[in-house]
C-alpha cells in the first residue's frame, strides 16, 4: 500500500480512499452493495493495507445504513487503525423542520447519530456535504470547531462548492480563529478539470488535501462504454448492469466531446503501460503535482476493488501524463 499526509495534516493515510456510497443503496428495489458484499469489500480494502474509508450520513436506503455497516465492521477491528470520514447536509429525517442544512441544530443533531453508527466515539474527518446558504457560514464554523475542541473531530472538510465559497470558509476561520477545513472533496478527474480549476488552484495555495470523489467518471473512464453516434457525445453503447444501463442520466452528466478525447488519450497510455485505462485515470489524479491528491475509489465487487487498487502500482512518465491533459484542447488550444 502506498501512503501519503493528508494534506497539511499530521494523519497518513492510503493514497487512495474507499468509498460506500454504494453500501445498502437501493436502485431499482434492488440494494447495490448488501451488507455481506459491503465487509467483503472492506475486508479487501484493509487486508491490502487500506486505512481510509470514506461515508456519509445520508448513504444507503433507508439513511444511515452505509455507516451502520461500516460501524458493524469495525467492531471486529482496531478503530485506531482506520481514518474515518463522514457528512453533514442533505435531509437525514424527511419532513423534520431542522432535518438538513448545516445549522447548529442539524450538524449537533447528526453528529451524535453518525458516531453511534459508526460504533466510534470520534470522526477524523468530517465534511460538510455542500454549501448552505441559508446558514451563515460562521454559524457552520463556528459549530464545527465546538466538535474539534471536545474531541468529537479531529479534522473538518469541504465538498463541491464554488472557489469563492471555500475562500470565503477560509477567511472566516482565519479572522474568528477557528480551525479551518483543511481536506475537500470536489467531483473531479481527467475529463472534468478546467472546469473546477478555480476551485483546485485554492486548494493547491491554501496546502488543503483534495480527495475526489467520481475519479473514474461514474465508470466511463474505465473504457468499458463505447460512442454510439459520433454526433452525440451522450450516446453511448453501456454493458449490461454498467451504471450506464440504468442510468438515464449518466450520458448527460458524465460524457461529452471532451470526455471521448481524453478517453481515447487514457486508453492509449493504458496500452503502453500494460495498465487498465481505470489504474491510468487514478494515477494521473494521485500524481497531481500543485496540490496532494487522494482519489475516492468506489467497487461493486473485489475484483473491481484490486483493479483500481493496482493504480499505486503504476507508474506514468511526464509525456504520458501531459498527453492525458492536452486530449482536453482542440488543436487551436480550445477545450472542447
Amino acid at each position: 500500500m502506498e501512503y501519503r499526509q493528508l494534506g497539511a495534516t499530521g494523519t497518513t493515510v492510503s493514497s487512495l480512499c474507499f468509498g460506500t456510497w454504494r453500501f445498502g443503496r437501493e436502485t431499482n428495489g434492488v440494494i447495490e452493495t448488501d451488507r455481506d458484499e459491503a465487509h467483503e469489500l472492506l475486508d479487501a480494502y484493509a487486508d491490502r493495507g487500506g486505512n481510509f474509508i470514506d461515508t456519509a450520513n445520508v448513504y444507503g436506503t433507508p439513511t444511515g445504513k452505509a455507516e451502520r455497516y461500516i460501524g458493524e465492521w469495525l467492531e471486529e477491528r482496531d478503530r485506531e487503525q482506520y481514518v474515518l470520514a463522514s457528512k453533514v447536509y442533505f435531509p437525514f429525517d424527511e419532513g423534520a423542520p431542522n432535518g438538513s442544512g448545516l445549522s447548529r441544530t442539524h450538524i449537533r443533531n447528526q453528529i451524535d447519530g453518525t458516531l453511534d453508527r459508526l460504533g466510534t466515539e470520534y470522526l477524523d474527518l468530517y465534511y460538510i456535504h455542500r454549501w448552505d446558504e441559508s446558514t451563515p457560514i460562521e454559524e457552520t464554523l463556528a459549530t464545527l470547531n465546538g466538535l474539534i475542541e471536545d474531541g468529537r473531530v479531529n479534522y473538518i472538510g469541504a465538498s463541491t462548492m464554488a472557489a469563492w465559497q471555500l475562500t470565503k470558509a477560509l477567511w472566516s476561520s482565519d479572522v474568528n480563529d477557528y480551525e479551518p477545513f483543511t481536506v475537500t472533496q470536489p467531483l473531479t478527474h481527467a475529463a472534468y478539470f478546467e472546469d473546477v480549476r478555480e476551485y483546485l488552484d485554492v486548494c493547491a495555495d491554501q496546502e488543503l488535501a483534495v480527495c475526489p470523489y467520481s475519479p473514474l467518471a461514474g465508470g466511463f473512464l474505465t473504457g468499458k462504454y463505447e460512442r454510439a453516434d459520433p454526433d452525440d457525445p451522450s450516446a453511448v453503447h453501456a454493458p449490461d448492469g454498467s451504471r450506464g444501463s440504468f442510468d438515464e442520466q449518466f450520458g448527460t452528466y458524465y460524457t461529452s466531446e471532451r470526455g471521448w478525447h481524453v478517453l481515447d488519450a487514457i486508453r492509449s497510455v493504458a496500452t503502453e503501460t500494460n495498465a487498465s485505462p481505470a489504474q491510468v485515470a487514478l494515477r494521473w489524479l494521485m500524481d497531481q503535482e500543485a496540490f496532494t491528491c487522494i482519489p475516492i475509489i468506489g467497487a461493486r465487487t473485489t475484483e473491481q476493488l484490486e483493479e483500481n487498487l493496482g493504480a499505486m502500482e503504476l507508474s506514468l512518465s511526464d509525456e504520458q501524463r501531459s498527453r492525458i491533459y492536452d486530449a482536453r484542447f482542440d488543436a487551436d488550444g480550445n477545450l472542447y
